[in-house]
């Protein structure tokens, strides 16, 4: 139970001593300065009990702290303050509640491993009451800042996820074509360079295709901007399916251009790719009745290969795919070159 406020006399205290007189002049003297929550048990066994961390097999252990400050006789019957001390600290929610060990001079020895152990102080007897509510004090203020430390780094950690998915998030939308959900043409700039050098150092073929839907200014401009809207997002999905593998990337590159990178393939392996995206946006059935070539929207589509060379540049397979792409519309349009 984490205190909240710098009043500390709702702390609720336990005081573990096998002696009645000890517990009786403890409690005497933190009831005459205020604390009003005090637990009293005399033995380990009954502080388990008390702190619900026993061993008994239908026992749940405590999620959060029962009491605020414990002390602990170290020399008991049975169970010794320092083993309480260990097994209590054992348990998560106990691991920051102050354990003020009460100790007589021949039991000083013995400090060293309670310390080890978790202890966060000790008192001596007799028991003078002046220290007793001093080191109380300090113990439940130190467990007080170190609750709001605590939370303050759970909160930390809780904000620095919420803007680390943020900026993940805020990344996505960077790279994606707010219209139709594929890359957008600055992922395909980073894509297209990262293929490249791979290629080259792997000496692999790097094929680009590059996509144009026919007469779409036309169809813009006969049913209107929504319509084409709609076209372009339908063209998109089309070719994002219709490509099969992980590695093959499609953009939209501007306008009504888009454009797909195929790794590790020749140029006759991505003409055949390329025929499977013309008919999968042939497949469409979009009506295009101003069109010249057909009454649905159809693509022409301009495909290249390199094996990169340390005397080319990535600019060169786009200006090849942009080449054939050129001579497919004046070849007719709805084909691939």
């Amino acid at each position: 139970m984490a205190l909240e406020t710098d009043d500390f006399s709702t702390a609720k205290i336990l005081i573990v001593d096998d002696s009645e007189e000890i517990r009786a002049l403890f409690r005497t003297y933190l009831k005459r300065a205020g604390y009003s929550n005090i637990l009293l048990a005399n033995s380990a066994d009954q502080a388990y009990q008390l702190l619900h961390c026993s061993e008994d097999k239908d026992n749940v252990l405590p999620e959060s702290p029962v009491v605020d400050l414990i002390l602990m006789d170290i020399i008991m019957p049975g169970i010794t303050g320092v083993e309480a001390c260990h097994k209590i600290k054992t348990i998560e929610c106990y691991k920051d509640t102050p354990i003020i060990m009460v100790s007589a001079a021949a039991d000083i020895s013995l400090l060293g491993e309670a310390f080890s152990k978790g202890a966060s102080d000790y008192i001596k007897k007799p028991i003078r009451k002046i220290e007793l509510l001093a080191r109380i004090a300090v113990a439940l203020k130190l467990q007080q800042e170190m609750a709001y430390r605590n939370a303050w780094e759970k909160e930390l950690i809780k904000l620095t996820d919420q803007l680390k998915e943020a900026n993940e998030k805020l990344n996505r939308l960077s790279m994606t074509d707010a219209l139709t959900g594929i890359a957008n043409r600055r992922l395909f700039d980073d894509k297209i360079k990262h293929e490249w050098k791979c290629a080259r150092r792997s000496q692999q073929p790097l094929s680009l295709i590059m996509i144009d839907i026919d007469h779409f200014k036309i169809y813009n401009d006969n049913f209107g901007h929504q319509a084409g809207d709609d076209c372009l997002k339908q063209v998109a999905t089309a070719l994002k399916s219709a490509l099969r593998r992980p590695t093959d990337f499609v953009a939209r590159y501007g306008g009504e251009e888009f454009s797909a990178i195929i790794p590790e393939t020749d140029c006759n392996a991505a003409r055949g790719i390329a025929e499977n995206l013309r008919s999968a946006v042939a497949s469409l059935h979009i009506p295009h009745s101003k069109s010249d070539n057909s009454e649905w929207v159809t693509i022409s589509l301009g495909v290249s290969s390199l094996i990169p060379n340390k005397g080319q540049v990535f600019q060169n397979l786009i200006a090849t795919s942009d080449e054939a792409l050129y001579k497919a519309k004046h070849a007719g349009r709805n084909r691939v070159v």
